[in-house]
């Protein structure tokens, strides 16, 4: 008995087909998450399109879903966190011989009429695998050029009156 391609340890006809074959409706949005990794792994795009919300199914490219799904070897599912609506995650891949971690913030919406959840959208980056996240640029500190006035230090027009009381009210 293989576990389901999301990580879980039921096999995937009694975890996440059910979802990707929707013969069920997922329960929430971490089992909407894995049922959509597990649909890239056996290719089945409709499912994804199926699954995203319809005001964001007209940046769904068909063509590119499946040739991406159909050339990867998908190595693993990790949820990170799953808060509410929000699902945290790394999928890793392979593809062109390199592996991949996918992470990804992801959004979901429940539809309160039919009880069926969504993907909205997700904040997402991919890097090699065994890179983390420490060679991403990191923010720079915003440099201030002139000094900070403060609201009681003397007005920079030279009335003679503090900042507060002069241009800073």
């Amino acid at each position: 008995m293989n576990n389901c391609y999301c990580g879980n340890t039921k096999p995937y006809s009694e975890c996440c087909e059910p979802y990707v074959t929707q013969k069920e409706l997922a329960p929430s949005a971490e089992a909407l998450m894995r049922a959509r990794y597990s649909a890239h792994v056996v290719v089945n795009v409709p499912f994804l399109k199926e699954s995203t919300a319809p005001e964001k199914r007209g940046e769904f490219v068909e063509k590119d879903v499946r040739e991406w799904a159909k050339n990867s070897e998908w190595l693993g599912l990790k949820i990170l966190k799953t808060k509410g609506n929000t699902v945290e995650f790394n999928a890793t891949y392979k593809a062109q011989g390199k592996t991949i971690e996918h992470h990804e913030v992801a959004e979901f919406r429940k539809d309160a009429a039919s009880g069926k959840w969504y993907f909205v959208d997700g904040d997402s980056h991919v890097h090699e695998e065994g890179q983390g996240h420490h060679h991403h640029e990191s923010q720079k500190p915003i440099v201030r050029e002139e000094p900070k006035i403060g609201r009681n230090d003397p007005c920079h027009c030279d009335s003679g009156k503090k900042f507060k009381k002069c241009h800073g009210a």
